[in-house]
């Protein structure tokens, strides 16, 4: 029995470091791809150049087009898979998630009317405003989303009313951003169909700033999580303050949710998609593994699904959240008619 317990911590210990291998191998592929790939092709001369020399004539394309974008998806992507994993947790479910609940799209009706009503006075929307925004957004859905939850007890029709959330949301929206008298602000209907394209520089450090805490304190969270994944009553007898701890996981999900809809817009499927696909690749649930795994999943499956959305149709590019769909919702659905193969809820 101990030579069996042995042999499977050994084989357990061989996929969690070939998984994250192979995470890490995809992201610096992913990443490396997206730099050389678009309109204007760039050869491995070409990009070296262009990030080691600041008077290079590829320096633009390089720094100021597709980097400016890469570290965006990667930040973005891991933030929005791991606010999926935070509210699958909450929920005990693999379906829930910002995009399935409609969170994003009340964080992304916020922050149409938020930023409507600045540049139609002639303000400039900060980053900060812009997170802001969107936090009272998502955090507004969320409670919609929770007082269902004390109503309805099938879990399946809490995803529904979620559903519904979105769409009403990005009615309304759609209806705002149409009807908006500034040429500018007829531009935000490109934001609001899901686009890394318009982030600045200065708009990737304060996604860098928001949401690598937001992941080191997820991190620093896995023992309560790992608890609370075994239920309430087990969290509570090893000193888990329940409630205190629900608020951390709706406060923590509305941040790097909000932060991906102020910069990128609604990306939908994201953040239901990747976890089921970490624990498929790491055969387990543990959040010491699947918190790092979700985030690095969520950044290399943006970076992918960019790719596509940038060359595809190139010069004309997708809404990143139309790809993110074409990947994501199959899955989605799988996980579903698995839930309903085991008798789940």
């Amino acid at each position: 029995m101990e030579e069996k317990r042995k042999t499977e911590r050994n084989a357990s210990g061989v996929r969690l470091w070939l998984g994250f291998a192979l995470l890490f191998a995809a992201l610096l592929g992913f990443a490396f791809w997206n730099i050389v790939a678009g309109s204007t092709a760039l050869s491995v001369s070409e990009v070296f150049d262009g990030l080691l020399h600041a008077n290079s004539a590829h320096r633009v394309i390089v720094m100021d087009v597709r980097m400016v974008r890469i570290l965006p998806a990667i930040l973005l992507g891991g933030a929005l898979a791991l606010s999926g994993f935070l509210l699958q947790t909450f929920f005990n479910n693999p379906i829930a998630g910002p995009f399935i609940l409609g969170i994003s799209s009340g964080a992304k009706l916020v922050l149409s009317v938020t930023m409507i009503g600045f540049l139609s006075r002639g303000i400039a929307v900060g980053s900060v405003t812009l997170i802001v925004a969107s936090f009272v957004g998502a955090m507004l859905s969320m409670a919609f989303v929770l007082a269902i939850s004390y109503r309805v007890k099938r879990m399946s029709m809490l995803i529904i009313c979620g559903v519904m959330i979105g769409y009403i949301c990005s009615a309304i929206t759609e209806f705002v951003i149409r009807f908006a008298d500034d040429s500018n602000i007829v531009k935000l209907h490109d934001w609001a169909m899901g686009s890394f394209a318009n982030i600045q520089w200065d708009n990737v450090i304060v996604i860098a700033a928001v949401v690598l805490p937001a992941l080191v304190i997820t991190f620093l969270l896995s023992k309560p999580i790992g608890a609370y994944q075994l239920g309430e009553t087990y969290a509570q007898n090893m000193g888990v303050n329940i409630k205190a701890f629900r608020i951390a996981l709706i406060l923590l999900s509305g941040v790097l949710s909000a932060c991906v809809t102020a910069f990128a817009g609604p990306i939908s499927f994201v953040g239901v998609a990747v976890p089921h696909l970490m624990r498929r690749l790491f055969k387990t649930a543990k959040p010491i593994v699947m918190i790092p795994a979700c985030f690095l999943g969520g950044a290399v499956f943006c970076l992918f699904c960019d790719l596509i959305a940038r060359t595809a149709f190139a010069p004309n590019e997708l809404s990143i959240s139309s790809v993110t769909a074409v990947f994501g919702a199959p899955i989605v659905i799988l996980v579903m008619l698995r839930r309903q193969k085991e008798g789940g809820r």
